[in-house]
């Protein structure tokens, strides 16, 4: 047997270490007998340890588990008093899928030889952890006695393991020595070389103390022996915008809390004076409902004194540590060193703060600064930001983006807009992209070069060798993007050409993104296949849509600019892209080879679509810097089908035979009890003719014709959309796995409903046309629901008279309107987190750009609050006291719960203690399902349906 420091274990241990490490009760799985045992064995010890020792939660009272029996604030219109209850568990059967196991993270080393694992807590903390204290500030919430984000997760333990070439290595890993017991780990990074690896140590959880609560320490380990060390032993860093940088293999630049840092700001008992906000210079300043701003001026103290931090490099072979430039404590938010190490960008943000927007937006100096962190360049003094339209495109004035380029060993680009940001004003070109090489003989300050100009607004560059780059531009308006083929060096007889021209809504017609390769320094290039290439099966470029084409409504097809191939430079680039493969049939995701100078493609390799859904992802051929050819090609793959968890492999594309996907990984199924529902995509359309789709799940056991009709919930989001076309195509696979989780609507099936999830509500607008969705939003809304739920009944599954509807967020807004809208449809509605009045957010909601003033009528009419009085069917609304979303503060739910009480509807509104817009302390988890429980049993009455058989 191995010693204990350098246990070898498999993967499929998983369960039982989540059992070992969070059992309610205690029990541990041997180690010894998981050592010892066979594959086979170790897989049934582990499983069978993991089934015997982590009881369901329903089994479990709230006080056995340690909790403090807190409340939860219930108002009910149906008593007409507000209730404290304490918080309740869910039946046994939806109960079973709040704790399970979590699969492990995985990260493939540089040299694409290694897998780091990374192992995570269960997902749901218990109240009390997000109870603890923090502070809201200029939009962040802060935990101040780790100086960081407050509420941050993260992992319980690091193992290595070889990247497996056979089926015996699949989930073999060996644990690092030396982190100690019950930290909790972060901002995992590997060394450029993979010789080592940087992290961050913390503690955190129910049973620490606010004593034993600090900065998060800089951590390294060696991946050869295993070992692991603090590198700033009793220096905490300040990990609120910042952490670490690696400027080579041997040096990483920290951002620590300043030295000798004085108490916090005392927050006088008597106020400063009252606070003023002024306009006087009439300047249009338009925001959205954004949370946790500053208040006031002990607030800005506050922000400052948390948000202040130092740089020093450490040498991670002989721990030294020295300043990294003058040392002066800054409200630093970004470290970023060039490809070459010998230079970094560094921001700060600076006064004056603003009381009306996020720190985002606050002033900012961007500087590069050299090895010593000395500043060589000051690249950007932005002002503070709060004039930025809220229409789509709009961006701040002045130097964005600002990055290193891939290639260079040390050469800024960044991009400046020509029409102040303000996408309303006419400009040509809108963006210009400038780039400023720091080892330009006239010095790191030379003026910068204009390199790319942009029509439209600027959306990147994929950036490959020898001067080849693509260049995006996108318009939310029509919906329009374009690629171009650039010269990145900006040679004069080397012009820029267009690849495409399209429709980014028009998932049918998506050609793929192209690949990226891992380089020797860290950085990621395209990926070019060099030496000899297929000769059969290539396929021209398509012609683009556009000009006297219509849709099928006959609506006009905005025009599109014709791609060209290369006539006067020639790249002789072939690249590998990656897509979706949107269909009629579902999703079949794929790889091509694209050649960049006559836009042909040919097909490499596409998931059958059958019985199984396969995703490529990123190149891992690519270790030391070598070539990427037709032989040598593997890109990591992921596979999943309706009844099995998504899965690892190794996609091996060379040779002369063609390999089956190697599997590497082997994760456990997340909930074993409900293994594979039964579903099926249907396929309708509205009264319109707009084609629309859902999926429809039944328990599983079900027989239509023996069982009949069953109560169901539909669960949906509606989604704007410029064009009927691109509005239904079918964005799903027949083939995804059905994961469900404790807040998925799925979790209904082990109760005996069936569900529609993601039924098509679109709402249509035409941009060309000037007509705006909104402005038929209710209308289309309807129609959409109506021709869902008829087709489900229609199918002989969903009892028409027994139908729920429900949503998050924009799908809790939907819910509502609904049923004020399209009563005989509905029986009852659970709506969480939404936001019910749009006259609380008036500079716009979704992807709304008009203000309230601009369009009243829509703003008033898309609004449940101001239909309370028709609302007369049952209705749960959820929401977490602490909702950050900008939109859903948590006074949407009071006030349009008053509406409702006072016009006499069945309401009832669960108010969850320190949650914000998503549920994440499992006792709030297991209450939301408790009360959604009873009330969808309450107003279907499914109790005489059959359940699931599980």
């Amino acid at each position: 047997a191995h010693p204990p420091s350098m246990a070898t274990v498999r993967l499929v241990s998983t369960a039982a270490r989540f059992a070992r490490t969070w059992s309610v009760s205690g029990t541990r799985a041997s180690r010894t007998a998981m050592r010892r045992a066979p594959p086979a064995t170790a897989r049934a010890v582990a499983l069978s340890s993991f089934n015997a020792t982590v009881p369901t939660a329903s089994t479990i009272p709230l006080s056995r588990r340690g909790l403090a029996r807190r409340s939860v604030r219930v108002m009910a219109t149906a008593s007409g008093n507000d209730i404290d209850e304490g918080y309740r568990s869910p039946p046994p059967d939806v109960a079973q899928f709040v704790e399970r196991p979590e699969s492990p993270g995985i990260s493939i080393s540089p040299q694409r030889d290694k897998l780091l694992y990374t192992f995570r807590p269960p997902p749901y903390p218990f109240v009390s952890e997000l109870a603890r204290p923090e502070l809201k500030l200029a939009g962040l919430r802060v935990d101040e006695t780790q100086n960081s984000r407050s509420r941050m997760s993260g992992n319980t333990g690091m193992a290595i393991g070889p990247m497996p070439t056979s089926e015996a290595e699949i989930g073999v890993y060996e644990t690092f020595k030396g982190i100690p017991e019950g930290a909790t780990i972060n901002y995992v990074s590997w060394a450029t070389d993979g010789a080592r690896i940087a992290f961050t140590v913390r503690f955190a959880g129910p049973t620490v103390s606010d004593a034993d609560r600090a900065p998060p320490e800089l951590w390294i380990a060696d991946v050869k022996t295993l070992e692991c060390r603090p590198l700033l032993p009793g220096r905490g860093l300040n990990t609120l915008f910042e952490s670490y940088s690696w400027l080579d293999n041997n040096t990483i630049a920290a951002c620590v809390v300043p030295a000798n840092r004085p108490p916090r700001p005392a927050k006088s008992p008597t106020p400063r004076g009252p606070r003023v906000q002024t306009n006087a210079s009439g300047v249009v300043a338009q925001a959205r409902t954004y949370a946790d701003l500053l208040k006031d001026a002990h607030d800005a103290d506050l922000f400052e004194y948390f948000a202040s931090s130092e740089f020093v490099v450490v040498d991670v072979e002989t721990k030294e540590v020295a300043p990294f430039g003058n040392g002066e404590a800054k409200m630093h938010t970004r470290l970023d060193p060039s490809p070459d190490g010998e230079f970094a960008i560094v921001e700060e943000l600076l006064r004056p703060f603003s009381y009306e927007i996020p720190c985002g937006r606050f002033p900012k100096l961007v500087r590069v600064v050299n090895r010593l962190g000395e500043t060589v360049r000051e690249v950007a003094d932005l002002p503070l930001a709060d004039e930025i339209p809220i229409v789509h495109n709009s961006c701040r004035a002045g130097p964005r983006g600002i990055n290193w380029r891939p290639d260079k060993p040390a050469e800024l680009y960044w991009t400046e807009a020509q029409d102040g940001g303000d996408p309303r004003v006419e400009a040509s070109p809108r963006d210009v992209t400038y780039v400023a090489d720091m080892h330009d003989a006239n010095g790191p300050a030379a003026a910068g070069v204009a390199r790319f100009e942009t029509d439209l607004r600027y959306g990147g560059v994929s950036w490959g060798a020898d001067g080849l780059g693509i260049l995006y531009e996108s318009w939310y308006k029509t919906r329009t993007i374009r690629a171009w083929v650039v010269d990145t060096h900006g040679r004069a007889d080397r012009p820029r050409r267009l690849l495409y021209d399209r429709d980014y809504e028009d998932s049918y017609d998506e050609p793929g993104s192209p690949l990226s390769r891992r380089m020797p320094d860290g950085t990621y290039l395209l990926a070019q296949i060099e030496g000899p290439l297929p000769e059969d099966g290539w396929k021209k470029p398509k012609e683009p849509k556009g000009g006297a084409e219509k849709e099928k409504n006959g609506k006009d097809v905005t025009p599109r600019l014709r791609p060209e191939p290369a006539s006067s430079w020639f790249t002789g680039a072939t690249l590998v892209t990656e897509g979706d493969g949107a269909s009629d049939a579902g999703d079949k995701p794929f790889l091509d080879l694209l050649n960049l100078d006559t836009g042909e493609t040919r097909r490499l390799w596409e998931c059958s679509g059958t019985n199984a859904l396969e995703r490529p992802g990123s190149i891992i051929s690519d270790a030391h810097g070598a070539p990427i050819t037709m032989e040598t090609l593997k890109i990591l793959l992921s596979r999943e089908t309706p009844s099995e968890n998504p899965q690892y492999y190794s996609l091996e594309l060379g040779g002369a035979e063609k390999l089956a996907p190697r599997r590497i990984s082997d994760f456990p199924h997340p909930h074993p009890s409900l293994v594979d529902p039964p579903k099926r995509i249907m396929r309708y359309k509205r009264a319109d003719g707009v084609d629309l789709n859902a999926t429809l799940y039944t328990p599983p056991g079900y027989d239509a014709e023996r069982d009949g009709p069953l109560p169901t919930l539909m669960w949906a989001y509606p989604r704007e959309f410029n064009s009927a076309e691109a509005a239904g195509q079918l964005r799903d696979s027949p083939n995804r796995f059905t994961s469900i989780s404790p807040m998925s609507p799925l979790v209904w099936l082990a109760r005996g409903y069936a569900i529609l999830e993601g039924p098509s509500l679109p709402i249509i607008g035409d941009a060309d046309k000037g007509v705006e969705p909104n402005d038929t939003y209710i209308e289309q809304l309807v129609a959409g629901a109506r021709a869902a739920v008829d087709e489900a009944a229609r199918l002989g599954v969903c009892d028409p008279n027994r139908v729920a509807v429900g949503g998050h967020s924009y799908g809790a807004f939907m819910a509502s309107n609904l049923l004020a809208h399209a009563p005989e449809l509905f029986a009852c509605a659970v709506a969480r987190s939404g936001a019910y009045n749009r006259t609380l957010t008036p500079f716009g909601f979704q992807s709304e750009e008009r203000t309230l003033w601009e369009a009243k009528e829509t703003y008033q009419a898309m609004s449940p609050f101001m239909h309370a009085n028709v609302i007369k069917k049952p209705i749960l609304l959820i929401h977490g006291e602490e909702d950050t979303n900008s939109g859903t503060n948590v006074i949407q739910s009071e006030r349009f719960f008053a509406a409702l009480k006072g016009n006499g509807a069945d309401a009832r509104l669960v108010l969850l203690p320190h949650e914000s817009h998503s549920t994440r302390g499992l006792e709030s988890v297991m209450h939301v399902l408790a009360e959604t429980s009873d009330f969808l049993d309450a107003h279907l009455k499914a109790g005489g349906t059959p359940k699931a058989k599980l």
